[in-house]
């Protein structure tokens, strides 16, 4: 999936979503760390997507909260 339809379908979900997102990929990324370290990491590129995608989803996340900020005030 390309990250531009990455992207839409982060922004349909609404923040506890993208929460739970979030934190399902910091765990993968931390498994990937364990496995690189061991030399255990056949695909290097998936260290770096996961990072891209952790990136996007707090990035998102972000967005939605000044969103509900600005909506408040």
């Amino acid at each position: 999936m390309n990250s531009k339809n990455r992207a839409k379908e982060l922004r349909e979900k609404n923040i506890d979503e993208l929460n739970t997102e979030l934190l399902a990929l910091l765990k993968t990324q931390f498994g990937l760390r364990m496995q690189k370290a061991t030399q255990q990491l056949s695909n290097l590129a998936q260290l770096s997507q996961t990072r891209k995608d952790i990136a996007r989803v707090r990035t998102i996340l972000h967005q939605k909260k000044q969103a509900t900020k600005a909506g408040n005030s």
